[in-house]
C-alpha cells in the first residue's frame, strides 16, 4: 500500500486543470545483472512518445536516457532518464548456506571410521564471480530524473521491475487525471492502493501527552 497525506494529494490533484500522465511519489530498491540490464534495452518495447533508448556509463553510473519521437521537441529540453549504480556481487554456483561448513566430514564410512580423503575433497574452495549489478535505488528525483517524457520514461522502468532479479517498485501516479498505484515486487506486479494519511495539524502534538516526559510515569 502506498501511503500518502491528504493535503499531497489535494495540490496533486488540484495543481493543473489540464494535468497530464506523471509521476508523484516514487520509491525503488531494483537489482538486475548488468548485462541483464543492456540485454532488456537492446529491444525494449517502448512507449509511442519514445523513439529511442541512449545507455551512457559514467564510472559507476548507468544513465538511460529517453530520445523523443516528437520532432518538434527542443533539442536543449532534457529528457527523462532513467539513473542506476553499478555495483559488484559475488556471485557462488551454489548456495554455500545449502552446502553446509566447509570441511564437514562425512563420519559413514564402510568401516565405521571417518573418510579424511572426502575431507580434502570437500575442503576445496566454492567456485564464484564477480558479477556486475545495474542498481535502481532511491526515490523519483534519483531514480526518474527530468519532466519531458516523464511518464512514458516510468512504464520503461515498470517493465524494467518485471525483469529484475529482485527489488521492489512503489509509486503513485497519474493518469488521464486519475491517481493510480503501482507496486511490483521481485517481479510481479502485485495489488496496490493509495493510503490517505492525514497529517497532523499545528500544536496538535503539543495537546497530546508527552510520554516521554512525565513525572506520573516511572
Amino acid at each position: 500500500m502506498t501511503t500518502a497525506s491528504a493535503d499531497g494529494l489535494r495540490r496533486l490533484i488540484h495543481a493543473s486543470p489540464t494535468m497530464t500522465s506523471r509521476v508523484y511519489r516514487l520509491h525503488s530498491t531494483l537489482e538486475l545483472p548488468l548485462e541483464d540490464a543492456y540485454d532488456f534495452f537492446e529491444d525494449p518495447d517502448l512507449p509511442p512518445e519514445i523513439a529511442d533508448i541512449d545507455i551512457t556509463r559514467r564510472n559507476n553510473t548507468l544513465i538511460v536516457s529517453a530520445v523523443a519521437k516528437d520532432d518538434s521537441m527542443s533539442k536543449y529540453t532534457p529528457t527523462a532518464q532513467l539513473k542506476a549504480s553499478v555495483t559488484e556481487n559475488r556471485v557462488y554456483e551454489e548456495d554455500p548456506d545449502e552446502m553446509g561448513p566447509p570441511g564437514a566430514a562425512s563420519t559413514g564410512s564402510a568401516g565405521g571410521g571417518p573418510q579424511w580423503g572426502a575431507l580434502e575433497e570437500e575442503e576445496e574452495e566454492i567456485e564464484s564471480e564477480l558479477v556486475e549489478y545495474a542498481c535502481f535505488k532511491g526515490d523519483r528525483e534519483t531514480v526518474l530524473q527530468n519532466t519531458a517524457l516523464q511518464y512514458a520514461m516510468f512504464e520503461v522502468l515498470c517493465e524494467v521491475a518485471k525483469v529484475a532479479e529482485k527489488g521492489t517498485l512503489t509509486a503513485i501516479a497519474a493518469v488521464d487525471e486519475e491517481l493510480t498505484a503501482v507496486r511490483i515486487v521481485d517481479g510481479e506486479e502485485r495489488p496496490a492502493a493509495i493510503n490517505v494519511a492525514e497529517e497532523p495539524r499545528d500544536g496538535e502534538e503539543e495537546e497530546g501527552v508527552n510520554w516521554r516526559d512525565n513525572e506520573f510515569i516511572s
